[in-house]
């Protein structure tokens, strides 16, 4: 039986504003204490360099504070019991459709990442068996070989920027194995890919232009590339419902073929609200760890050393299967961990407390802001020690396995924890391993990186790298050059 849809939430800025001030006044409970009003300045740096200042305040005030931004106060709660009790202990109390994620709603519809309650509970039940194991495995065969035409063209010496060449590649594969199209149709696929970026441009803007409205504005551009994106994805559904074609194997096939244990399916448009959070989440996500973690390995020539061993010994030559894409490289997933700890995609959790709680010992009064942080989670030296340097051997099976509850939680936690976890994962495998047969990359002399966090974690720059032939480089290249996390 079809669980009722969520309200729609109100996008009309004044509106929404009015809503949250009014919100706001009727909390009568003391929040946790904490900082601000925050200044100008303050406020900027928060939007744009929040790390540094969130780091600040857990050691002032522990792992649970408040912060006044503009109008509003939230409550930040950091640290592994914090995230613990947010994502599982006491899940059903930190909604995410009103907790900050209402600007993903007009593009995503109302997919896995928008909606809470019985109606997640039931379209996450009808959507796990899209994500099994055997199902996911039949992409490995579309990852590789987009993976090894991606690395086709590279040439010894040439300059990349490699977070544009892992965001084509990722959408590629994004086309064929999410939706079913191709991007090389010179219609459809290639239309679809391009009216996704174009919408998605709109997150990367600067908060206040996101709030303006009318033409020309980002967000009536990102309106018009979801009408036009929708016209394709409806039309590829209706086209399979009418014809009985499950496709090749893809997700958009699993998904209109799926069904609750009552036999009630998905309609049209949950299939394409469901499809569309999938392309959102796996494409930046998975951009985005397939840059960092190229970019902490040219700064570790030992991590990439051990990476190289483990692949000669392996692989011995061969391409990789099945097994070497789902965990079976050892040192590979130890350094993907790494790479996920010091730069988790999904890097905040903002939620809303539906009923007064305590967190770790502090009062969390209801209907308060409240958003769990795995960026500084995963920097705090008392859980990681020596937090911002690239140690891959701190998440050995045995090390990681002894890590409290919540301290590592890159992909969320609970009943909410990412769905295309595994697919993402072994779409990043996929990739670094068919890159590390063949190439080493080399960071560009004195070149820094700066962090962009919206919508998720990436580089700000270009991430322009050399490509040199596969081997370590010479000893007089040992030093990492020097890094700016943030800006």
């Amino acid at each position: 039986m079809e669980t009722a849809r969520p309200a729609p939430l109100e996008t009309r800025v004044s509106r929404a504003l009015l809503r949250e001030l009014r919100d706001g006044r009727a909390i009568s409970e003391p929040f946790p204490p904490g900082v601000g009003p925050l200044g100008f300045a303050k406020t900027r740096q928060i939007a744009r360099d929040p790390l540094p200042i969130l780091l600040d305040a857990y050691e002032r005030f522990g792992p649970v504070f408040s912060m006044r931004i503009m109008y509003r106060r939230q409550v930040w709660a950091i640290g592994p019991e914090a995230n613990h009790h947010i994502l599982v202990s006491n899940a059903r109390n930190y909604h995410w459709r009103e907790g900050g994620f209402g600007d993903l709603i007009p593009l995503l519809g109302d997919g896995l990442l928008t909606i809470d309650g019985d109606y997640h509970r039931r379209a996450r039940r009808i959507m796990l068996p899209a994500f099994h194991h055997d199902q996911i495995a039949a992409s490995a065969d579309t990852m590789l070989a987009e993976a090894d035409r991606a690395l086709v063209g590279w040439r010894v010496g040439e300059v990349v920027d490699v977070y544009h060449w892992a965001r084509e590649l990722a959408m590629r594969i994004a086309m064929r194995a999410l939706l079913g199209l191709d991007p090389d149709d010179g219609d459809t696929g290639l239309r679809a890919a391009r009216k996704f970026e174009e919408a998605l441009s709109f997150y990367g803007t600067d908060f206040a232009v996101r709030l303006l409205r009318g033409p020309g504005s980002p967000w009536n551009r990102m309106m018009t590339a979801r009408r036009d994106l929708d016209r394709i994805l409806y039309a590829e559904i209706r086209r399979r419902r009418a014809s009985g074609d499950p496709g090749d194997g893809d997700v958009l096939g699993m998904l209109l073929a799926a069904t609750d244990e009552d036999g009630s399916a998905l309609s049209d448009r949950e299939v394409r609200d469901q499809a569309m959070t999938l392309l959102f989440a796996g494409h930046d996500t998975t951009t985005s760890t397939i840059s960092f973690l190229l970019y902490e390995l040219a700064r570790n020539p030992r991590e990439l050393g051990l990476l190289y061993e483990e692949q000669d010994e392996l692989l011995d030559g061969r391409a990789p299967g099945l097994g070497e894409l789902t965990g079976g490289l050892p040192r590979l997933e130890m350094a993907l961990d790494e790479t996920l700890r010091l730069y988790p995609p999904a890097w905040v959790g903002p939620r809303r407390a539906m009923e007064s709680d305590e967190i770790a010992g502090k009062r969390v009064p209801a209907g308060a802001y409240v958003s769990y942080c795995s960026w500084a989670s995963h920097r705090l030296p008392e859980v990681f020690p020596d937090p911002e340097s690239f140690v891959s051997e701190r998440f050995a099976p045995d090390r990681k396995a002894a890590l409290p509850k919540g301290a590592y939680v890159p992909f969320g936690g609970g009943s909410r924890t990412c769905i295309g976890m595994r697919f993402g994962q072994m779409e990043i495998r996929a990739i670094a391993i068919s890159l590390l047969r063949r190439f080493r990359l080399e960071l560009l002399p004195g070149r820094t990186m700066t962090v962009r966090q919206m919508p998720t974690l990436s580089p700000r720059e270009p991430l322009e790298m050399t490509v040199r032939e596969r081997g370590l480089p010479s000893p007089s290249r040992l030093r990492s050059p020097a890094v700016r996390l943030v800006d």
